[in-house]
């Protein structure tokens, strides 16, 4: 499905493909391409072979190539699931950049870019003066920052699972870090090479860029650099997680053992009393060694436990 936007004399409209004779200012929007679609397009705006193969195929590395006519670029972001911040969901974004169009393909729908459009719409005078370059800030800049509120909840829940661990470490506790481990390493290795790509638009002398829209571009590319920092930032706090979790259970069993052993030293010298006065011996009818017997009996765990407790062993 393509929905044109076009911007000409102040007013912005947004239609379906009728748009495409009118001259101005034109964003198209392709959700799910065909390849039909990018075949039109290709033939219409003397796309590159290879940049149209690419398109239709959503699995690409970040990244810039320059062909005659146009740049294509291609980043990626995420968004979230609302029950569980670890279920993420990849939006890769390719755009076609021209002298006076951009073209946006993407197979999900994505929120940002909605925004863009209802912003662009409603404040017209935002693209006064401004070619189709800053409208492709615009949805980068959206792209990005959809990120900010991800990892802010991402480390948000390595805070509060810092707290369950040290009040009461469970196994699920060490499943739950590995499954965050692996959500950093996706976002890691999917935005760190989007600051190489905002690094070049941010140059001068890039066709189709203006040089008053590269500054733009390098403000993205600092939100990038804030993005990977959260980034590191949320692994270091992970792994002292996994340090306390390991800390925690190994505490745990020293203090099990610990009580074992109190258990096992409190009955061994009964089993030493009861196997020596269990013998066949004339001397242990005596009234005096029954005694003896009784007294030992009772009298050497009590004194072992306070002997214990003085010790701060229990």
């Amino acid at each position: 499905m393509i929905q044109v936007t076009l911007l000409k004399d102040g007013q912005v409209l947004t239609r379906g493909d009728e748009l495409l004779e009118q001259p101005g200012l034109k964003w198209l929007d392709v959700l799910d391409p065909s390849e039909n679609e990018m075949k039109e397009l290709q033939a219409r705006y003397g796309l590159h072979r290879l940049a149209i193969e690419d398109s239709l195929h959503l699995d690409q590395r970040p990244k810039l190539e320059e062909y005659p006519n146009h740049q294509f670029i291609v980043l990626q972001g995420f968004t979230a699931n609302p029950e569980d911040v670890c279920v993420l969901t990849l939006h890769e974004h390719h755009f076609f950049l021209g002298p006076d169009w951009l073209i946006s393909v993407h197979q999900l729908p994505f929120e940002g870019l909605e925004a863009v459009r209802e912003r662009v719409t409603k404040d017209p005078e935002l693209m006064a003066g401004r070619g189709v370059d800053f409208l492709l800030y615009l949805l980068v800049d959206a792209l990005v920052d959809r990120n900010f509120p991800l990892l802010d909840t991402f480390n948000d829940e390595v805070e509060d699972l810092e707290s369950q661990v040290f009040e009461n470490a469970q196994p699920e506790h060490l499943q739950r870090i590995f499954e965050m481990k692996r959500t950093l390493v996706m976002l890691r290795r999917t935005l760190s090479p989007q600051r190489d790509v905002m690094n070049i638009l941010a140059r001068r002398g890039i066709p189709n860029i203006q040089e008053r829209t590269a500054l733009y571009f390098r403000d993205v590319h600092d939100h990038l650099v804030r993005l990977y920092e959260q980034i590191d930032s949320g692994r270091d706090l992970l792994g002292n997680v996994m340090d306390g979790y390991l800390s925690m259970v190994a505490n745990r069993t020293n203090d099990i053992t610990k009580q074992l052993t109190i258990f096992a030293t409190i009955f061994l010298p009964l089993s030493f009393i009861t196997g020596f006065f269990g013998q066949n011996f004339d001397l242990l009818s005596q009234q005096g060694f029954f005694w003896l017997m009784l007294i030992s009996v009772f009298g050497l765990p009590v004194s072992l436990v306070f002997w214990f407790k003085s010790r701060k062993w229990i």
